[in-house]
């Protein structure tokens, strides 16, 4: 396989989950749409390693892979697919490698949401930072840490935890992709499954404009 054709299988693998993207991506500029998409995907590399599977085992061999991988990034290396739309980019890898640490001790997070929130904060800001350098934008590290939240597979899933969490979701910030995704997420946690295109297109629309 290519390396274009391996960036664009993980790019593909972020969108099975995220079906809603192919409308809601309308609101994101061309320019930013394939590295917007690359950076959820390397979100999602990273939550999977952290969380994925009965054994944390083979996750914190990953994390401690990708950690290697981050810091070849800021010298200018890459190894993964990812790195062909990321990796040249002015962001603060090394931030977010050392974030890692953070991210594997939040692989089972406390049922109220607010304590959960709190254990993912160290790792959202040092999302936030990157997307800030990314897009140019504001800091969106509460949003990012929320919608981490929702999609943890080992978060109770129980109503009163799903309201919980709506109830203190942050209010809108960070870059338009984030804005965007945040608006889904949010959304999905509360119907509980991937939402129709047209609530998609919507929410996005409806989030972009902020």
């Amino acid at each position: 396989m290519t390396d274009p054709a391996a960036l664009d299988s993980f790019i593909a693998k972020w969108r099975a989950r995220w079906p809603e993207w192919t409308v809601a991506e309308t609101f994101v500029s061309v320019s930013q749409r394939e590295i917007a998409a690359a950076w959820f995907a390397l979100l999602q590399e990273l939550t999977d390693a952290a969380w994925g599977g009965e054994d944390p085992t083979p996750g914190i061999a990953k994390l401690a892979w990708w950690q290697e991988e981050l810091r070849g990034w800021s010298r200018g290396l890459r190894r993964h697919p990812l790195g062909i739309a990321l990796q040249r980019q002015a962001a603060p890898w090394p931030t977010l490698e050392a974030a890692l640490p953070a991210l594997r001790t939040s692989r089972a997070p406390p049922a109220d949401a607010k304590s959960a929130l709190a254990g993912l904060r160290a790792f959202a800001a040092a999302a936030g930072a990157v997307e800030q350098s990314l897009f140019s934008s504001s800091d969106g590290a509460d949003a990012i840490a929320a919608c981490l939240l929702a999609g943890h597979p080992h978060w109770p899933a129980e109503t009163g935890h799903r309201e919980d969490l709506i109830a203190r979701w942050p209010p809108v910030q960070g870059s338009r992709p984030r804005r965007i995704a945040a608006a889904l997420a949010r959304a999905r946690l509360r119907k509980g499954a991937p939402l129709p295109l047209w609530r998609a297109l919507w929410l996005a629309w409806r989030a972009a404009r902020h």
